[in-house]
């Protein structure tokens, strides 16, 4: 498999869900590199992927992770889930919903999680079912876990504001990052740290 198929594979679910995808390019290397380095680089951390997609944020996680740690992707395509079954057959996937984020990783023995690590769509999502979602991942964490999500640019403006409410509302702790100019399309971290009891 090559750097074109995960292209043209994203490209392809991209045109026909957009609505789960969210993004006109996989995550650039510049990005990877920059949520990889919010993960744990000591111990054995459990650490989880939401929105897979083709794999583009694997490998940077992948290499931060020390031998022993568990590392999960959750994919919601059943595409997606066998591209990213055969193009890496390290990586542990579960084909589910992010929205069932506690009832997937319960039935494959996977908790508390250090890190979740989320590329999905947010802000095309209304706002009740963003502070379910979320509320729903800090749940999982463990005590000092983190939460880093991707935000577009180029995302309405009142759209980002209503997600920054909604993680306001899921963590004590919210940082964005500086914007990251050299992804397609160009896009900032948030670091969330903290979850508040539901």
């Amino acid at each position: 498999m090559t750097a074109w198929t995960d292209h043209r594979t994203f490209l392809r679910r991209a045109l026909r869900r957009p609505a789960l995808i969210g993004a006109p390019a996989p995550t650039g290397a510049t990005l990877a590199a920059e949520i990889a380095a919010v993960l744990p680089g000591t111990g054995t951390p459990a650490v989880v992927e939401l929105g897979a997609g083709t794999g583009a944020l694997s490998p940077a996680i992948r290499s931060r992770l020390s031998p022993g740690s568990r590392y999960v992707a959750v994919e919601v395509d059943g595409e997606l889930v066998a591209h990213l079954r055969r193009r890496m057959p390290w990586l542990e996937v579960l084909h589910g919903d992010a929205a069932d984020l506690a009832t997937l990783l319960d039935g494959a023995g996977v908790g508390p999680v250090d890190a979740v690590v989320s590329s999905l769509p947010w802000t095309l999502l209304p706002p009740a079912q963003q502070r379910d979602m979320l509320a729903g991942i800090a749940s999982t964490l463990a005590p000092g876990g983190v939460f880093t999500t991707i935000s577009t640019l180029t995302a309405l403006p009142t759209r980002v504001r209503e997600l920054r409410r909604s993680l306001d509302s899921a963590f004590a702790e919210v940082v964005a990052t500086a914007p990251v100019w050299r992804n397609v399309p160009p896009s900032r971290l948030y670091v969330c740290r903290g979850p508040r009891s539901c």
